[in-house]
């Protein structure tokens, strides 16, 4: 039966990863549209660089926090995909 809750947590996990990813990819234009040159953490090339990585960070962290209801259904859809693969 353990397996059955490890592969449960691994779903979960993966989606919420998942919706993490997605939520950093809706944030990114948001940010697109700030200067690069007089950006909240000192502009330039730097944050340029750096700026995906954020979005990245504040979507997984709003995906932490319950985000916009993603995780689930993809938890669902691959828990599916498992017991048909007979895992």
């Amino acid at each position: 039966m353990g397996g059955v809750t490890d592969g449960t947590a691994a779903a979960q996990a993966a989606g919420q990863a998942f919706e993490g990813s997605v939520l950093g990819r809706l944030f990114a234009p948001m940010f697109d549209t700030l200067p690069a040159d007089a950006g909240a953490f000192g502009g330039g090339a730097g944050e340029s660089a750096w700026r995906p990585m954020l979005t990245d960070a504040i979507g997984q962290a709003a995906a932490a926090a319950g985000g916009i209801g993603l995780a689930a259904p993809v938890m669902q859809q691959l828990l599916r995909a498992q017991e048909a693969a007979g895992q």
